[in-house]
């Protein structure tokens, strides 16, 4: 459904569409992202984030064309993830695994919500290269610094596009026996996953759409932004995809 729609204006907001009101504790409920639930745009976050990005970045100013989940939005949907995996892994061994390098700003805030003992590691990988698309194939670029044989580890993933560099890791990171293998995620992609995948922790879906900010990086670029948010088509036009 997400294809069809065009993408808004820095005037016009993306809001979720709803708050997790789920029982369930198993798997996550993820906030949806979708482009047709706006409000005024005389009232809107993604206005507002854009006209006043000087304060951050200012020279990515001319880049964005909206904001797609406000920072607000990321640090609450963040601290209830930590919220849960501190209930989870009460009195367990919990190892951290970010993906590089997407994942590090994600990693670093949630951390600081899980209110447990815990250790980091992370991993390099590369599926994107200079293209707004995922290519599928995958090349570890740095391997864990730490053994994982019997201990809780949790991956925490900045995006979930086809799932294709996912599935790789997890079975690339169950061969090495951990007592239990979880994916925390900030973004998930719709529509375009072309493998089964079990996600526990998931903070938001989105769009089949190129997007930065908040780790998330084009050309390593925009990693910084407190937002996620899309970019203008001529920013990336000339990209190989």
């Amino acid at each position: 459904m997400f294809a069809s729609l065009a993408l808004p204006s820095v005037d016009e907001t993306l809001w979720p569409a709803g708050e997790d009101d789920s029982e369930d504790r198993g798997r996550e409920d993820p906030v949806a992202i979708s482009f047709d639930e706006r409000p005024d745009a005389a009232s809107s976050p993604s206005r507002s984030a854009v006209s006043t990005l000087s304060a951050s970045v200012g020279a990515y100013q001319n880049d964005i064309e909206s904001v797609l989940i406000t920072h607000e939005q990321i640090q609450g949907k963040i601290e209830e993830l930590g919220q849960r995996i501190s209930e989870d892994y009460a009195g367990r061994d919990l190892l951290l695994v970010g993906v590089l390098k997407g994942a590090f700003v994600m990693m670093a805030d949630l951390s600081r919500h899980v209110r447990l003992p815990l250790e980091f590691d992370f991993m390099a990988v590369s599926s994107y290269g200079a293209a707004t698309h995922t290519s599928g194939v995958v090349r570890i670029l740095k391997d864990l610094d730490h053994e994982i044989h019997g201990r809780d580890v949790l991956l925490v993933e900045d995006i979930i596009d086809s799932g294709l560099t996912l599935s790789y890791l997890m079975k690339n990171l169950r061969t090495r026996k951990p007592s239990s293998l979880e994916v925390c995620a900030l973004l998930q992609k719709t529509g375009v996953q072309q493998v089964p995948l079990d996600i526990k922790y998931r903070a938001f879906e989105i769009p089949p759409v190129f997007v930065v900010g908040y780790g998330l990086d084009y050309g390593e670029r925009f990693r910084n932004l407190p937002f996620v948010g899309t970019l203008r088509p001529e920013v990336y036009r000339d990209a190989v995809s």
